[in-house]
């Protein structure tokens, strides 16, 4: 990553340097990996849960018919290249780029030109989580709807001539400024497909961007309205313009767009240890050195003009696709951190539970369970079920369970004696919560997802190069972990009827990321796992329609010492060919994966391809790649791919 990015994910929760309850052997060893192929990870809370990882070898074999999974792609090249490149077999083609028309009036991209006024209409930066809503509103139609598409933060360096990691906050202008806050957010496309190829519809009724310098969003929920999320432009704490570092995200069971804010505190200059807020900011790495310069020409991104300002950012925001008109929403119910993804699943009494990770080293899985109950019948019933329910967070035992901690005001330390005079500054300071109440630190939870065949819910956890060895537990068991894993978690109850509203749930450590023919990496995956299937990072995920885990990777300026690209892969969760992964898609050079997102019927993924080259060296004027257009004078420009295969069928079929 570039210099500008590379204070992401440092780590603030003070907890983190509090040892754990020892580990004997962790989890996976004590429970005995499983020699040859995994098994299904069936076990029952009452008998504990079972590991079912083995030992991957450096298996050479990548030909799918050779090994035991239901996947039936060769592998993609397990290389770094200017370009993407894809398994064989199948087609990946950029969809939309960063500064392509989104609505109807937009102007062609110009990148010697940028103006606000085109950034607002066009396609926005860094592109992250992706959505794919079918039109109609209620079917399973694969070949048109709508995306919706989050997006980060911004690379100055690659989007204006002359900026540097360097030089950045001292040249970057006003100007310059308001663009990248136009640029993050969100767009919202209409996609057909036709002939067997995607494209943008032109003048589509639901296109729109969404942005951090002009969308007014509204704030709902248990603080709303609190005096800590008040200033001079919104005395009634309730308005907010914009949403701010969209990272992964998720949809509800009604169809509407749930956009995780995550990294919102490098944005905010001043001084912030005469704030009464200072506690607060200090725990969520609000410093006063931030990465980008919008404090220096807007007060509202300065602390100490503006102090509440942060507050009203780090919550996920809710909005409809299907009506270009709605109001984003900040739901504060689900609480205020650095969100990673809002995923869901509707329980067999009705009630609606969301997913969330806080991507930061040391830092927590939370669930939020509705009060009330889903209406499939009538879906503007549902707009506001996020608004009243019960936050929790995890903890996570060595004897291969966990329990949900409720972050209730009353309950347990979280009373006015700690802090908390109500259920509002439990949601404002969720962190702080979740740590008096003992949850687990973890290695960065990034998405987490549950799978829609069998009901088990599948958390990545990037790295944490910070974690000592007197710091190791079950779910977190190796110190200076470079690569991360992947954790299984189990809510009681048999396949698609799992209760996920239990306050105990099993669960296992999936797999450990890492190269297996490096013993010193500690990586465990299926024993067939071939030297292309490797990876390291995990952080968006996804399943397609048989249940099959999809992974993509995030290494960031390791990749070039890992010496893979990060880009997708793929693995069965059940059966013979259980954690064997297999690697489908390679992102260009310096570029993360994102997304990932399959139509219904399983036959499009659509990938985010996001900061290709991102190098610390890297400039407008020579950037380390130039993908997608390979045009001289052109910077690499953020893009969303689709992947189908060539001969129409399902992809990994």
């Amino acid at each position: 990553m570039s210099k500008l990015h590379d204070t992401d994910d440092i780590g603030v929760n003070p907890t983190a340097e509090r040892p754990f309850s020892q580990i004997i052997d962790t989890l996976i060893s004590r429970r005995g990996a499983l020699k040859g192929m995994a098994a299904g990870a069936g076990a029952a809370i009452a008998g504990g849960a079972v590991s079912h990882l083995v030992l991957a070898g450096p298996a050479q074999a990548s030909t799918a018919s050779e090994l035991p999974t239901t996947l039936g792609f060769e592998e993609a090249a397990h290389v770094i290249a200017d370009s993407h490149h894809v398994a064989p077999g199948y087609d990946a083609r950029v969809l939309i780029r960063w500064g392509d028309k989104v609505v109807a009036d937009a102007p062609e991209f110009d990148a010697n030109n940028l103006t606000v006024e085109a950034q607002e209409k066009q396609f926005g930066y860094n592109n992250d989580y992706v959505g794919f809503f079918p039109l109609p509103v209620g079917s399973d139609n694969s070949e048109e709807g709508i995306l919706v598409v989050n997006h980060e933060y911004t690379n100055p360096e690659l989007m204006f001539d002359g900026l540097t990691a360097d030089n950045y906050l001292e040249l970057i202008t006003r100007e310059q400024c308001d663009i990248e806050m136009a640029a993050h957010g969100a767009s919202v496309i209409e996609v057909r497909k036709e002939n067997g190829a995607w494209r943008v519809v032109p003048n589509s009724p639901f296109a729109r961007r969404i942005s951090m310098r002009s969308t007014e969003c509204v704030l709902s929920g248990p603080a709303a309205g609190h005096d800590r999320l008040k200033t001079s432009a919104d005395p009634s704490g309730r308005k907010v313009i914009g949403t701010l570092n969209n990272c992964a995200g998720g949809k509800t069971p009604w169809g509407t767009v749930l956009s995780g804010e995550e990294n919102f505190h490098q944005y905010f200059a001043g001084d912030p240890s005469n704030s009464p807020e200072a506690a607060a900011y200090k725990r969520l790495g609000v410093s006063g050195k931030p990465t980008y310069a919008w404090g220096k020409y807007f007060d509202r991104m300065n602390v100490e003009k503006e102090p509440n300002e942060p507050n009203r950012f780090g919550w996920i925001v809710e909005w409809d696709p299907y009506d270009p008109t709605s109001v984003p929403v900040k739901r504060t119910a689900l609480g205020r951190f650095k969100h990673e993804g809002g995923t869901s699943v509707v329980n067999p009494d009705g009630t609606v539970t969301i997913y969330s990770g806080d991507d930061e080293r040391f830092e927590y899985l939370y669930r939020f369970v509705t009060t009330g109950k889903y209406n499939p019948n009538d879906r503007r019933a549902n707009f506001n079920l996020l608004d009243e329910g019960t936050l929790s967070v995890a903890k996570f035992n060595d004897d291969g369970t966990m329990e949900w901690l409720p972050l209730v005001h009353g309950q347990g330390p979280l009373t006015a004696a700690n802090g908390f005079a109500s259920q509002a500054d439990i949601c404002i300071d969720t962190r702080r919560a979740a740590d008096l109440v003992g949850a687990t630190p973890m290695d960065r939870p990034e998405d987490v997802e549950p799978n829609p065949v069998t009901g088990k819910v599948y958390m990545m956890l990037t790295n944490n190069t910070n974690r000592k060895a007197d710091q190791i537990d079950a779910a977190n068991p190796r110190a200076d972990n470079a690569f991360g894993h992947v954790i299984e978690m189990l809510p009681p109850g048999p396949d698609g009827k799992r209760d996920h509203t239990a306050k105990t749930y099993g669960w296992n450590v999936f797999l450990l990321a890492g190269n297996p023919a490096k013993p010193e990496h500690g990586a465990r995956y299926h024993a067939q796992t071939s030297a292309a299937g490797w990876l390291a990072a995990p952080d968006n995920c996804a399943f397609d329609r048989r249940g099959r885990l999809w992974i993509s990777s995030d290494q960031g300026s390791a990749q070039r010492k890992n010496g893979i690209p990060d880009g997708m892969y793929a693995m069965d969760t059940e059966g013979p060919g259980r954690a064997l992964s297999r690697f489908f898609y390679a992102c260009p050079r310096d570029a993360e994966m994102c997304g990932p997102e399959f139509t219904p019927d399983g036959k499009t993924l659509f990938l985010a391809v996001q900061h290709p080259g991102e190098e610390k060296n890297s400039t407008f004027a020579n950037p380390s790649t130039r993908f997608p257009d390979f045009t001289p004078g052109m910077p690499p420009r953020p893009s969303l791919v689709v992947v189908t295969k060539k001969d129409g069928g399902e992809i990994g079929a």
